[in-house]
């Protein structure tokens, strides 16, 4: 495992549960909004998986859960043996992923080795490559993903963040659409950073936050903004 990062305690990354995160390096996305990006670049890491599975062992009988974050960790070729590590500790594993590797996430859930997942839906397919860099032809993958998750018996989101400059009403229930009504969808407000990759772009006011909820709520009861 490539990690460049470890956060040794959390109690709101893992829903329900305590959890330490750890960061893995590299991403096959370069969103204009990441705050992470440090961790796009294919780099090596400056934390071992041995140091990490040390603290995971040392700290069991506190912590719950890993939170696997990124980067995007479905990049490691190991991960599927870095999981199975942490699991014959003892611990739950949530997985934060951009959705883009369907066959690796498809073959860690047939393996039972993911608790919950949190897939990242970037936007519609209008701007996806805008903001993401990622091929618009590859979108099918997106909903491929989306509908994997689903089809699990594993609990699981979906988030968004939402910038003034590339995210309407519009674009959210084009969104929504392509999700069931009975998945668990966030909105999550930008927030401006030192090392976000593009500067200048906004968040939007508490005031069109509730008011773009209110109405999406009218017809998709499943969204909810975060921090509201």
């Amino acid at each position: 495992m490539n990690i460049s990062g470890l956060e040794k305690l959390s109690v709101t990354d893992y829903p329900g549960y305590v959890s330490c995160i750890v960061f893995t390096q590299g991403c096959n996305f370069n969103c204009l909004f990441c705050h992470n990006s440090s961790l796009i670049p294919f780099k090596k890491g400056s934390i071992t998986e041995e140091e990490v599975l040390a603290y995971i062992e040392k700290r069991k009988n506190i912590l719950d859960g890993v939170v696997i974050t990124g980067g995007e960790p479905l990049l490691q070729s190991n991960i599927k043996e870095f999981i199975k590590k942490i699991k014959k500790i003892g611990l739950k594993v949530k997985l934060d992923t951009n959705g883009s590797n369907y066959t690796l996430l498809k073959e860690l859930i047939d393996n039972d080795l993911i608790d919950y997942i949190a897939m990242d839906i970037k936007s519609d397919m209008t701007n996806y490559e805008q903001l993401t860099g990622f091929k618009k032809n590859n979108f099918d993958s997106i909903k491929d993903t989306i509908k994997l998750i689903e089809n699990s018996n594993i609990d699981y989101e979906f988030r968004t963040t939402i910038i003034k400059e590339y995210h309407n009403l519009d674009n959210i229930i084009n969104i929504c659409k392509l999700i069931n009504p009975k998945s668990k969808y966030y909105l999550q407000n930008y927030i401006d950073s030192e090392n976000v990759l593009t500067k200048g772009l906004s968040g939007f006011t508490k005031e069109e936050l509730q008011n773009m909820e209110n109405k999406l709520r009218e017809k998709y009861s499943n969204v909810k903004v975060r921090g509201l």
